[in-house]
């Protein structure tokens, strides 16, 4: 098995570890601490590429593998992750989920705006009683003929606020329960979009996160994604490859603060001698380095499944149940090394830790990660053979 990565994916590697050395970094305790969108610094992530990288060409984007996404998913997030989950709803939920099922109309027509940055997506499925029990949707796109009118609430939606289209997940039919559920492209341009407050969040601060309110929207009957019915069988496919994303995301993160306590504790001395070379603090970064270097293979290796065109649903659940466990557990660690310096701000760990939580949250909890591993067990579907 060959676990070296290909040319082209150490240059991107490399492209994106100077860009969130040299774009990302100045200024990332502000934008947190203020909750500043990162305007600039995704508009250069747009001219890098990195909003569209595994877009075919032909619709403007990069044509790459899901593994060189990964490794440009997990240098930025070392840097700054309301960046990354902005790249990653992009690439993963918005980008992917149109050019899989869409139309080429809907491909033609909104991804090459959206691999370019010139319109940014969200995804919009989660609503106030229906969170990781996604089938529970109250808002409701009714047939009118010609389009649908879409009535309801959606929130905790990433690039809520600065989103030009959402892909918005409705019920149609309710009596067929979740086989009655459909995806749309909806324009927030269009009349009866509405745009909540943006929420006061403990990580990820400098990205939008908001509340959604459609209003008798008119929707278009060639927006709706897939066939009548199609949506959740949409929402759950697209989540799968979501989960890649945020797996490396965690990754980032994890190896962002490994990174910064190695080098503190090579630096900073107690009882004569760095503490790197003190048993409790080695240890601790052996136990790191260990965690983070198992995690890698397991998301790398759900982006090579994904690439390969197998089943990588057990994959990206395991990938990003126990990435975003190393995470949070190490990022606790980080903080702990660098001691009373990493309960502030300006040593950056302390806003990692704050990050780390969300991954363990987000595009399906770690809980529910463990229901799609066990249940793909009992039916035999695990990819481990």
């Amino acid at each position: 098995m060959n676990f070296e990565l290909t040319e082209e994916q150490m240059a991107v590697r490399e492209a994106a570890r100077d860009f969130a050395q040299l774009e990302l970094l100045p200024g990332v305790i502000e934008r947190d601490k203020n909750m500043q969108y990162p305007a600039e610094q995704v508009r250069k992530m747009a001219e890098m590429g990195f909003l569209g990288m595994m877009v075919d060409p032909q619709y403007g984007g990069g044509g790459m593998d899901t593994v060189s996404y990964v490794v440009a998913m997990e240098e930025i997030s070392k840097v700054d992750s309301s960046c990354s989950v902005i790249m990653s709803v992009n690439n993963s939920l918005v980008c992917w989920g149109i050019e899989k099922y869409g139309t080429e109309e809907q491909k033609q027509k909104y991804l090459p705006k959206l691999a370019s940055g010139e319109w940014i997506g969200s995804f919009c499925l989660s609503e106030p009683e229906a969170g990781s029990d996604a089938t529970k949707q109250r808002t409701t796109a009714e047939d009118k003929g010609d389009y649908y009118l879409i009535n309801g609430i959606k929130n905790w939606i990433t690039n809520g606020g600065t989103s030009n289209i959402h892909i918005v997940i409705a019920q149609t039919h309710p009596e067929l329960g979740h086989r009655g559920i459909n995806a749309f492209i909806v324009e927030t341009s269009w009349e009866g979009v509405e745009i909540g407050a943006k929420e006061d969040k403990m990580g990820i601060r400098a990205s939008d996160t908001h509340t959604i309110m459609y209003n008798n929207v008119k929707v278009p009957k060639e927006n709706r994604i897939g066939e009548d019915g199609f949506g959740f069988k949409f929402a759950m496919a697209t989540l799968a490859g979501g989960r890649i994303g945020i797996a490396s995301q965690a990754l980032g993160i994890a190896g962002g603060a490994y990174e910064l306590s190695v080098a503190y504790a090579k630096e900073r001395e107690a009882f004569g001698k760095p503490i790197a070379n003190h048993q409790a603090i080695a240890f601790k970064l052996a136990r790191m380095a260990t965690d983070i270097e198992a995690a890698k293979l397991m998301v790398y290796r759900a982006a090579w499944l994904k690439d390969q065109g197998e089943d990588f649903n057990s994959a990206s659940a395991m990938a990003k149940y126990i990435a975003s466990e190393v995470a949070m557990k190490h990022t606790v660690e980080a903080v702990q090394i660098h001691g009373g310096y990493g309960y502030v701000k300006e040593y950056h760990v302390e806003r990692l830790m704050r990050d780390a939580k969300i991954t363990q949250i987000y595009e399906g909890t770690s809980e529910i990660q463990l229901i799609v591993i066990s249940r793909n067990i009992l039916k035999g579907q695990l990819y481990v053979k």
